[in-house]
């Protein structure tokens, strides 16, 4: 069945996830590696996870099945659920695929490589309205679409 993991310690849209998820019925799992208040809705759970460096993120790819949405920003992580066959959606909206994982873990490394050396400091620019926007339109659309692949997650 359809379920939307969360990658939430730094997850800037989880409010958009909780109303798409609400609108759909879909359970949503937001893991992270300390407590957090979410709202008491239907099907919303919080997993908490030791401390470990990567904690979150190999109980989200422990758990998720290839009909199930992950949302990061996380590259590696994206990396990894993709393997399993989920989707894949990061907070700006841009979806990770097996076409463009590669590129965007070349890009991330050569970034980190970058603010090593102290070329670049910083980081990415905060969430704006196009960035929200864009992310409720594709999670959305992965919905669809997972729901025509697999039918038996469509609402009865």
């Amino acid at each position: 069945m359809l379920h939307i993991f969360v990658d939430a310690d730094a997850c800037p849209v989880k409010p958009e996830v909780y109303r798409v998820a609400n609108r759909y019925n879909l359970d949503v799992t937001l893991v992270a590696n300390s407590w957090m208040r979410i709202p008491h809705q239907r099907g919303l759970v919080l997993e908490v996870v030791g401390g470990g460096l990567d904690a979150a993120d190999d109980w989200i790819v422990d758990h998720v099945q290839p009909c199930d949405i992950v949302v990061t920003a996380d590259i590696p992580l994206a990396s990894r659920c993709i393997k399993r066959g989920a989707r894949v959606i990061g907070s700006t909206g841009k979806p990770f695929t097996e076409n463009n994982i590669g590129d965007a873990v070349a890009t991330r490394d050569l970034l980190a490589e970058l603010r090593g050396a102290g070329e670049i400091t910083g980081g990415p620019p905060p969430q704006n309205k196009r960035d929200r926007s864009r992310f409720l339109h594709q999670l959305d659309e992965v919905i669809q679409l997972i729901r025509r692949e697999y039918p038996v997650n469509a609402p009865s």
